[in-house]
């Protein structure tokens, strides 16, 4: 059948012009939430103003350390508007944190925000992007145009150069013997030991014992308490306040804590006291106060009979001799002192002599006491790693000037980027702010 056709204005009559002025469900519901909700929101937030909240204007949660601040925005946020809290520039983290700047050379100080984010959740804020430090350390430049570092490092596992501590011989000057130290049966104070990297090298700890350091050492000025306070004092002011420096490098070797239980610094057959670990001209006063308090004892040894054995034709040597006691104290001192400057401090210490001078002096020791000077490394953080995984020449050493510090690949074995990778960012070694340039009233207020 065919189809009626109809015109336009046939089907514009099927149209009901009062449709929109009939009342309907959805249009009612449609009406009543298009007020109700400005006007529940405009409720809300007056119930937050009236309460004198600002959570409402949290960008996110905070880092831990700032946890306390969480219901005080205006603590950093000081510039406000009607709707927005702007922070004011670095003025605000500054009131707080002294963060003092990474060079005086710098050509570029970025803000506080612009390395250490807010609002992200509960972070590390000193955990930075590598990209923070590359914006500068990629293409270093400074204000004397002549920067003391590489120019171009981007990343730790590609874009680092090698430590600089490993391009340079040890300036040290005490002789060591790594490989003769770490051999079995080694002559100890009780009999034979075997030495482990341990019983000189440690962490810092101001209570730690030792095994084989020398009371009557000590006794002579030569504290290991003295000694480890003055390392960590050194090594305090390279670091921030949140960081322990006790635990992140060992503590100095010295005399008195490990070498005075096997090595005595004897010096006469009629003593069992050994010389003090000192210079030579108070060394000097030692052994000729001890020979001058036994002379005093002893008057019979003043007559010396020669112990020269006579061989035929040979004239006899002029027996018995009688000193004075001056006599007989300068030459047992001088007696003394060839065994002492010939072979017992020479073994470890490099001694100067001058044909002017009655005593010779030592070479200054130059011990190095921190090898990356620039960056931050924990000890107490690889305790779990052998001391020979990372310093594997120390068992074959037998030069003072190796360095046996592991070099970067030895650190890239373990700090890499993937799951299976420890932290390997910039900040893991270094510190972006000066510490040594610390404002301490500012350090103590936050304490």
């Amino acid at each position: 059948m065919a189809r009626t056709k109809r015109t336009t204005k046939q089907l514009a009559q099927r149209i009901d012009l009062n449709y929109f002025k009939q009342r309907h469900g959805f249009r009612a519901w449609r009406f009543a939430l298009s007020v109700a909700a400005p006007a529940l929101a405009l409720v809300w937030l007056a119930g937050y103003g009236l309460a004198r909240s600002e959570k409402i204007y949290s960008a996110g949660g905070m880092a831990p350390a700032h946890a306390v601040l969480a219901a005080k925005c205006g603590s950093c946020h000081t510039e406000v508007s009607v709707l927005h809290r702007a922070i004011a520039a670095d003025r605000a983290c500054l009131s707080c944190h002294d963060g003092p700047i990474h060079h005086a050379n710098q050509m570029f100080q970025p803000s506080c925000s612009t390395c250490h984010a807010e609002h992200k959740g509960r972070i590390r804020l000193a955990a930075v992007a590598e990209e923070s430090c590359a914006q500068c350390h990629a293409d270093l430049h400074a204000t004397d145009g002549q920067p003391r570092f590489v120019r171009n490092i981007t990343d730790f596992g590609s874009g680092h150069p090698e430590f600089a501590a490993l391009r340079f011989a040890d300036p040290g000057t005490i002789k060591l013997n790594h490989a003769v130290h770490l051999k079995s049966n080694l002559a100890g104070p009780q009999g034979p030991v075997q030495l482990a990297c341990d019983d000189c090298h440690r962490p810092n700890s101001p209570n730690q014992t030792w095994r084989f350091s020398g009371g009557a050492a000590m006794a002579a000025g030569e504290t290991p308490s003295a000694a480890a306070g003055a390392s960590f004092t050194a090594a305090r002011i390279y670091g921030p306040p949140s960081r322990s420096m006790a635990r992140a490098y060992m503590a100095p070797v010295t005399y008195a804590q490990q070498c005075a239980g096997c090595h005595a610094l004897l010096f006469d057959k009629r003593f069992t006291d050994s010389v003090p670990h000192d210079t030579p001209e108070v060394v000097h006063a030692f052994v000729s106060k001890k020979f001058e308090q036994y002379i005093a004892v002893h008057p019979g040894e003043l007559r010396e009979t020669s112990s020269l054995v006579e061989l035929p034709g040979m004239a006899a040597a002029p027996s018995p001799r009688v000193y004075t006691p001056a006599q007989w104290v300068e030459a047992r001192v001088a007696e003394a002192e060839r065994l002492l400057w010939g072979k017992t401090c020479k073994q470890c210490h490099t001694l100067i002599f001058d044909p002017a001078a009655p005593l010779p002096s030592v070479a200054k020791s130059n011990v190095t006491t921190r090898w990356f000077p620039h960056a931050i490394f924990d000890h107490n953080q690889h305790r779990l790693v052998g001391c020979e995984t990372c310093h594997a020449g120390a068992r074959t050493s037998q030069e003072s000037a190796d360095v046996l510090v592991p070099g970067i690949r030895v650190c890239r074995s373990c700090h890499h980027s993937g799951s299976d990778g420890a932290e390997a960012r910039c900040f893991e070694c270094h510190l972006y702010h000066d510490w040594s340039r610390e404002n301490l009233k500012a350090a103590a207020l936050q304490k």
